[in-house]
């Protein structure tokens, strides 16, 4: 048990059975399943909410903007409060806070109003997004860690591939509400769930300062600052892809709403399905193998995409598989980079996980709005922003794979 963190929970000895473990687990998976159907289960909604609310497309994207905004303001309040008090007691706050923005979307009667439940949706829901994660991180090495947010991952992206699917029926038969009303139900599962089964983290005996001074180990580190820049650039194209994509089959390629859902959640179920096999296989392989596979899928990614925008193509079909190649590249360098990233300072995991998913929906967000504002009503524009964004993945993918000091920590650990 040395390789436990000093945050350790009262009660390892309960995460010893096999059924408290498998509890802790499913909580765990609910968590991600949350959050993985918070961004995506209410999209195939936007041209009812567009119509409802007389919105400009530019107002419809702000819904998913102003969500990001709240996830990354609460992303650096939570990072530096789950290193100084632990998991448990964050994630039950954030979860609260989560259902009452999800109350507010479900009754507004106005938009700003939805907005404002929105903001506090993405507030909530950065707590379990992230700690749910470090979870895991405090309790197993680096290699089963690997192969876990391997799992995990595509059970939170086999979410995102469903919940445009289920999103499409609900907003079909139960309009808009029922999208929200989805999230608060299960919102209030997950928060009982962490009540009785994620135990309780002891506080720590060295306390890590709250003050922006506790974040400076972390840009001192240019390792850690590398693998942050690639996440970033890794996360954009396929936010910008989701965002966006409602607006340009409904509105603008006549999709169906009923048809909607299979486009946008065939994206994440083969991410889901391959970061799954991924976590049985990753050890076959040494790990730079795997990142170098990645960079070339990457490559046949951005060639295809480039291709569908220059064309500036009006099929469907035809652009969800230009851009099926760089969701199939995500899959390794996720699994493999993500916990290399918690490791490199291991005191301030809950703050390298804040300013990691902080920078990449700030990021994601500008982009969202930017290409909102230049949108007209076809692929091209929506097309160069993501190109642009793999190219620059490819490039701190290359830095990555060449920094001695990253691959050699990988091989120690």
């Amino acid at each position: 048990m040395a390789w436990l963190n000093p945050f350790v929970l009262i009660s390892v000895r309960s995460m010893k059975q096999p059924l408290a473990r498998t509890m802790v687990l499913i909580t765990i998976i609910l968590m991600d399943l949350l959050t993985g159907m918070e961004f995506d289960l209410f999209v195939p909604s936007f041209p009812e909410l567009q119509s409802h609310f007389d919105l400009s497309p530019f107002w419809v994207e702000a819904s998913l903007s102003v969500n990001f905004l709240g996830y990354c303001l609460s992303l650096f309040f939570v990072g530096g409060l789950a290193d100084h008090y632990g998991r448990k007691p964050l994630i039950l706050l954030g979860l609260l806070i989560f259902i009452v923005g999800s109350i507010l979307c479900v009754w507004a009667p106005v938009y700003q109003i939805l907005l404002g439940g929105r903001f506090l949706q993405g507030i909530g829901v950065a707590a379990p997004a992230i700690l749910s994660f470090l979870i895991i991180a405090d309790f197993y090495p680096l290699k089963k860690q690997q192969s876990l947010f391997a799992i995990l991952n595509g059970v939170m992206n086999a979410a995102a591939g469903l919940a445009p699917v289920l999103g499409s029926y609900i907003a079909l038969y139960f309009h808009w509400r029922g999208n929200f009303m989805t999230l608060l139900f299960l919102g209030l599962i997950t928060c009982l769930m962490t009540v009785f089964f994620i135990p309780t983290y002891k506080r720590p005996e060295r306390k890590e300062t709250l003050s922006l001074r506790g974040y400076l180990p972390i840009f001192q580190s240019k390792p850690l600052v590398l693998l942050i820049a690639f996440f970033v650039f890794n996360f954009v194209p396929y936010w910008i892809f989701v965002g966006m994509s409602p607006i340009l089959y409904m509105e603008d390629l006549g999709v169906s709403l009923a048809h909607f859902g299979y486009y946008q959640g065939a994206l994440a179920l083969v991410f889901a399905l391959g970061s799954l096999c991924f976590g049985l296989i990753i050890t076959h392989y040494e790990q730079k193998k795997w990142l170098y596979i990645s960079s070339q899928i990457f490559i046949v990614g951005l060639i295809s995409l480039a291709w569908v925008t220059v064309l500036d193509s009006t099929s469907p079909l035809l652009i969800t598989l230009a851009f099926l190649p760089f969701c199939i590249g995500q899959i390794a360098p996720t699994a493999i980079l993500y916990p290399l990233c918690l490791n490199l300072v291991p005191e301030a995991k809950g703050r390298i996980t804040a300013i990691l998913q902080g920078g990449r929906l700030i990021v994601s967000a500008l982009c969202l709005q930017l290409a909102g504002y230049y949108y007209q009503g076809s692929f091209q524009t929506i097309g160069l922003i993501i190109a642009f964004f793999i190219f620059m993945t490819i490039i701190s993918l290359f830095f990555v794979i060449n920094n001695r000091e990253l691959m050699r920590f990988s091989e120690e650990l």
